[in-house]
């Protein structure tokens, strides 16, 4: 190409060498804005680097300083000097075949009375002194603690159990709500309600006949919790469930948010694993359901009093007139749901576990149910109903029922805040303490031979335990509806026994599993049988 043409080609495109020294210009203005940024960025960056570094002695400095403080009580070697028995108790959260609880039994046996527990900067302080378990649970100044309720306050973000009686910290707020709920859980308002423990408990026995004359096995966990949760929709809302012959979505919802609490509540990493979302998106719908239809209920029953309408005379009107007809506040309101809700999750699904625990160790134990079958009958006898006075007459019953809680505790677990150091068994403490009726209800040195299943321990002349068996916890904040539960259980086991004989499915396991209350890993598969078949 001649130089002539090379000018013309040039000078036919114009635009070309304009765009070329535009574009080169742009490109040394934004060299220069860079060059800029990264010298005014770099003293920053290194100045948050320097403050990062700064931070992290200084929390190494305190969790030194704590580690100073609690490492003269004794306790497993941490995990690491920062995330402490963080670690392990992941793998056993994490570990279906596992239970905790067996862990702190282990610890207890090694470290003592008193040992420690490590996450982060918190330290846990577990306890089976019996002395100071009863200083400690018996006393109103030591309150709940305080970080492990504010995390089941919400449950990933949807609010669950609330401000309730059984997670509310404030001793005041609490004693108003106890106040609320106890006519509720009277002995003379007890009394009225068996005549619904009979009617819901011969519901169950229709059921199991058909079962017997299938000759089919059945689940009796997944039948008491049926039958249990009858009860309380009946007792405490005024409705007619009849799980036993419908499906409905909440003993799903229940079992769904009680795995979510135990989730939530030990596995700080839980909610931000990715393969979890469905599991969380199911407990968020779990309690909306569980909520927004306790709400309902409340509001529909609220309305038929202020309208003078004919009303069950069931816990939640207690509960309401007790909390009083003009009282229209949310903050009512909210007491009212949360006392409601966690009555249904906790007292339904502890006494069906309790109930499927019993008939578990009964089939293993046969000469026990024959010894209670015999007081059954002679108390009993061949009348359709238990009456109220037959309750106390069951003593072997309540026998079977007590050793069935001490090795089933179905709520394992309390803890509390200590507002100042104590001593515990010659060692100081300066901090919050957790105790567990499963771990020492499962100890030597408190019973004999625990792991046998053996109600003689609870004979009317044997010893008491001396705080060393506290299933419904102790003191103020023990559970109201422990002779609810009782009574209720001790009407099922009656009829059952009384009707039919119950044998353990071959092959199936014995273990416990945690979802929140511990309940039999199987579901307590069996066969049934009537008895008088003639």
């Amino acid at each position: 190409m001649t130089q002539r043409q090379v000018c013309f080609a040039t000078s036919s495109f114009p635009g070309l060498n304009t765009g070329l020294f535009f574009s080169t210009s742009e490109a040394l203005w934004a060299m220069a804005v860079l060059g800029v940024l990264v010298g005014w960025l770099t003293p920053v960056f290194y100045f948050l680097l320097l403050l990062l570094f700064t931070a992290f002695l200084g929390y190494c400095a305190y969790m030194k300083y704590v580690h100073m403080k609690y490492d003269h009580i004794p306790g497993p070697p941490r995990d690491s000097f920062i995330f402490g028995h963080i670690g392990t108790f992941m793998k056993l959260t994490r570990d279906d075949d596992k239970l905790i609880f067996d862990q702190f039994l282990k610890w207890s046996e090694k470290y003592g009375p008193v040992y420690r527990l490590n996450f982060l900067h918190t330290v846990i302080i577990c306890v089976t002194c019996p002395h100071a378990t009863k200083e400690i649970l018996m006393s109103p100044k030591y309150l709940k603690d305080k970080q492990f309720h504010k995390r089941i306050f919400n449950l990933f973000g949807e609010r669950f159990l609330g401000n309730g009686l059984v997670t509310v910290i404030d001793h005041d707020l609490w004693y108003k709500q106890r106040r609320i709920m106890d006519p509720a859980f009277s002995s003379l308002y007890l009394r009225g309600l068996m005549g619904t423990f009979n009617e819901t408990a011969e519901k169950l026995m229709d059921k199991l006949s058909e079962e017997a004359d299938n000759q089919t096995e059945v689940s009796m966990l997944k039948l008491v919790n049926c039958v249990t949760m009858d009860v309380i929709g009946k007792v405490a809302f005024g409705v007619e469930l009849d799980l036993l012959n419908k499906s409905s979505p909440f003993p799903r919802a229940i079992e769904a948010v009680l795995l979510g609490l135990i989730k939530h509540a030990r596995d700080i990493f839980f909610e931000y694993n990715p393969k979890n979302r469905a599991f969380i998106k199911e407990v968020r719908e779990a309690c909306r359901l569980l909520r927004t239809t306790g709400a309902q209920w409340i509001n529909e029953r609220k309305k038929a009093i202020e309208n003078g309408e004919n009303v069950p005379k069931d816990i939640l009107t207690q509960i309401i007139k007790s909390a009083g007809q003009g009282e229209n506040t949310k903050a009512t309101d909210e007491c009212k749901l949360g006392c409601n809700s966690q009555f249904i999750f906790i007292c339904q699904e502890t006494t069906a576990n309790q109930l499927a625990f019993c008939i578990m160790e009964l089939g293993r134990h046969p000469e026990v149910l024959e010894k209670l079958r015999q007081e059954i009958d002679e108390v009993i006898g061949m009348k359709r109903d238990v009456s109220y006075d037959d309750l106390g007459n069951l003593t072997y019953l309540s026998q079977v029922l007590k050793e069935t809680l001490r090795l089933y505790a179905t709520a394992p677990g309390t803890n509390r805040d200590i507002p100042e150091d104590i001593v515990i068994d010659g060692i100081h403490i300066p901090g919050g303490v957790t105790f567990s009726s499963y771990v020492s209800s499962r100890m030597e040195k408190f019973f004999k031979d625990p792991l046998k299943f053996d109600p003689e321990r609870f004979h009317p002349d044997a010893p008491k335990p001396y705080y060393c068996y506290y299933p419904f916890s102790l003191g103020p904040r023990s559970c109201l509806g422990l002779n609810f539960a009782q009574m209720e259980a001790k009407v099922v086991m009656a009829k059952l026994i009384q009707r039919f004989d119950f044998t353990l499915v071959p092959g199936q396991s014995f273990d416990i599993m945690d979802t929140g209350t511990l309940r039999p890993k199987s579901g307590v598969l069996c066969t049934i049988k009537h008895r008088h078949s003639d």
